[in-house]
């Protein structure tokens, strides 16, 4: 009998065990523990952070700018007529509206965004939502024009567009271009004008194109990083 009874105190004991050591794994990217809000990011098409990174104009503030979002379509086009780009949005559930914008504001800072335009819940799912926005530097950063019969008679080019005024603090600055440098050539390939030129700088946008250009005669090689194509209105 006295064994029985230990025994089953045994069983007894292992079981409160099992009950108090029940395992949890560890929130993944994306995951929250049990109690915690979840705030999800889904990133705009090539809008990763690395591509974020290397296209924008500055360094993220501290923190973002928050607004109440209205038409999220009008938004975008408002906010893209002022230099701004749509990067991503976030989705989260919140206790009040407090809360909303302290999660929006927490999550924008995380993704590195200049600007947030929160979304109350619309439809009965108690789900916020908040658009991420950042300022993109600018493509190119300086104007260009085709050349004139006399320009061309005298360099001896049927192509090559003329560098007028140049930006500060954009690519074509950072590479060191100067108005009246004569583009010839974007990465091997010949610039017939100044259409040509810009749809090749669209066509390798967010990436490095050597240019061959022309001053004072002298032909030299400039690398450039461009910047992202203009937002979409």
């Amino acid at each position: 009998m006295v064994r029985a009874c230990v025994i089953l105190l045994l069983v007894l004991a292992c079981a409160a065990c099992a009950r108090v050591s029940v395992y949890q794994p560890p929130a993944g990217p994306g995951e929250s523990m049990p109690g915690e809000p979840a705030v999800k990011y889904e990133a705009e098409p090539g809008r990763d952070a690395a591509s974020v990174a290397r296209l924008r104009a500055q360094a993220p503030p501290a923190t973002p700018m928050l607004a109440e979002g209205g038409d999220p379509l009008a938004d975008r086009n408002r906010l893209a007529a002022q230099g701004l780009t749509r990067i991503g949005g976030l989705r989260f559930h919140a206790a009040d509206a407090d809360e909303a914008r302290q999660l929006a504001l927490a999550g924008a800072r995380e993704v590195g965004a200049e600007e947030v335009l929160l979304y109350a819940p619309r439809n009965g799912d108690g789900e916020w939502l908040a658009a991420c926005f950042v300022r993109f530097q600018l493509l190119f950063g300086a104007t260009f024009r085709d050349l004139g019969s006399d320009e061309h008679e005298r360099i001896g080019t049927r192509g090559g567009v003329v560098i007028g005024k140049v930006i500060a603090a954009t690519p074509a600055a950072r590479a060191n271009l100067l108005p009246g440098d004569v583009v010839l050539v974007l990465n091997g390939e010949p610039v017939a004008g100044r259409a040509a030129f810009g749809a090749l700088l669209r066509q390798h946008a967010g990436r490095d194109v050597t240019l061959v250009i022309l001053r004072n005669d002298e032909s030299l090689h400039r690398v450039v990083r461009l910047g992202a194509l203009p937002p979409e209105r």
